[in-house]
């Protein structure tokens, strides 16, 4: 088998596998959506999920050895969190987040402010 079709193979494999993984529980649970156990988990387990994601994103995500440790991290959460509540957009909040924080890092604009 040559690199290409191993790719190939390899890729369509994880696309399948990743869109199984979304099309089960919908395939499973459509004539439980009632039930009050996945009543409760639709209500809370989008927001314990976010919350996890952003403790995640501080931890390994955020410069501690900066000025200001945490900073570049921070910021880029707290306009996530803004954005969404203005306009109720996660994919614009998401990308707001995202290209904030990069701007951050990789220009590094934060530390030019802070030091000098």
């Amino acid at each position: 088998m040559s690199e290409t079709a191993y790719l190939v193979a390899f890729i369509a494999v994880a696309a399948i596998a990743t869109f199984a993984t979304r099309i089960i529980p919908f395939l499973f649970f459509e004539r439980h959506t009632e039930h009050p156990l996945i009543k409760h988990l639709g209500r809370y387990l989008p927001a314990a999920v976010m919350a996890l994601l952003a403790t995640v994103f501080l931890q390994r995500s955020g410069d501690w050895s900066a000025t200001v440790p945490g900073l570049d991290a921070i910021l880029a959460g707290a306009l996530v969190v803004i954005v969404h509540l203005w306009r109720r957009n996660a994919l614009l909040s998401i990308a707001a987040g995202t290209a904030v924080y990069m701007l951050i890092r990789q220009t590094g604009v934060l530390e030019s402010l802070l030091v000098g």
